[in-house]
């Protein structure tokens, strides 16, 4: 309130005028008894969400299969490693969103797997197509064609969560270099400037890996169902909102002061301290632990539903005494795969969708 009645009056704070934040021990100097007792809430917050994300690394390195091990610890990583680097002042070159780089490619490999690996989900959309009119790039190109889905085209979805993953750790080493040098300033977004190209660059990338993440997620959302894969899409789709769209808001109005100077904190400053993100992390962080710690089936053997599909188009059958009669001739009764698969009915509950492919188990 002072700062704000000092920017009245035409004068102003020296730490309003500073481009970097103040250090720790001046911040805590600063502080007044609620900003203390709100500085150690979001402490403690985000020492909780490290000790869930290892609670619950360690669960899924004991109870899940190894192909699918890594990729979902590196998901669950995503919300605790935001929460980590927000806690202290982010730095203009935090190794966070490199971090979620790989995250996004990940996910991409989990839906994969979740169908079965790359043979069985070519073998069950064998005769289907990609829809790419989706966003964030195309959704609004509804005369796109429709791609038919090869193991080339799956090639190229790879490529395009996994050059995110190469390139924008290039992109922050040449503004390292070039910030080392005094030639790069991240608010700077002046033509002339470098900061300009390399964020349109980083943009530009990150569009096209979430492309590819949601042409996938389009097609096997349905196949998923009972794997919960909606409820991990859009926690995967809150990070990226919260981290991306949400920081860069804040950031654009840091830079054209629209946050007031509130000392030792710049306007700038203000705008780089989110306690806010470390919340929203946390809250993230807890749903994630329900949303994967549930242990979930795999999905129903291809031979399985081709036998239900063929079993559909048959005649009509009699069972007289443990005997199938059809068309006048005795069969012995075959069971189902489920049968034969699955122990018991009581074993397994089911998501209460139509989507009868892959029953799960609670294990909580």
């Amino acid at each position: 309130m002072a700062a704000m009645d000092d920017e009245a009056n035409g004068t102003l704070h020296p730490s309003c005028g500073a481009s970097q934040p103040p250090y720790s021990e001046e911040l805590l100097r600063s502080l007044d008894l609620p900003g203390r007792f709100l500085f150690a809430t979001l402490t403690l917050m985000t020492l909780i969400a490290i000790l869930v994300f290892i609670e619950e690394a360690v669960y899924i390195y004991r109870k899940t299969p190894s192909s699918k091990r890594s990729i979902i610890i590196w998901i669950n990583a995503a919300a605790p490693a935001y929460e980590r680097h927000t806690g202290k002042f982010k730095l203009e070159f935090s190794s966070s969103p490199r971090f979620f780089a790989i995250v996004i490619h990940k996910f991409l490999m989990m839906m994969i797997k979740e169908c079965g690996g790359q043979k069985l989900l070519l073998r069950r959309f064998e005769n289907g197509r990609f829809t790419i009119s989706t966003g964030p790039c195309c959704c609004c190109c509804l005369c796109l064609p429709r791609v038919p889905i090869t193991r080339q085209t799956l090639f190229w979805l790879k490529v395009g969560t996994f050059q995110f993953a190469v390139f924008r750790p290039v992109l922050v080493f040449l503004s390292i270099v070039l910030w080392s040098n005094g030639n790069y300033v991240l608010y700077n977004l002046s033509p002339k400037e470098p900061a300009l190209w390399i964020n349109i660059s980083m943009g530009v990338l990150t569009l096209t890996a979430l492309w590819a993440v949601g042409i996938v997620f389009r097609k096997v959302r349905t196949l998923l169902t009972c794997k919960n894969i909606i409820p991990k899409f859009a926690l995967y789709q809150f990070i990226v909102i919260l981290n991306h769209l949400q920081t860069t808001i804040i950031h654009m109005l840091a830079t054209q002061r629209v946050i007031p100077c509130a000392p030792p904190l710049s306007s700038t400053a203000r705008g780089s301290s989110q306690q806010l993100l470390i919340m929203e992390m946390f809250l993230i962080t807890v749903i994630s632990r329900v949303v994967y710690r549930r242990k979930y089936h795999d999905l129903e053997p291809l031979e399985c539903t081709d036998e239900e599909a063929g079993d559909k188009k048959q005649t009509p059958k009699t069972i007289l005494n443990g005997a199938v009669v059809e068309d006048g001739l005795p069969k012995f009764y075959k069971p189902s795969c489920s049968a034969v698969a699955g122990s018991s009915a009581q074993e397994f509950v089911y998501s209460g969708t139509t989507n009868s492919h892959c029953p799960y188990q609670n294990n909580f």
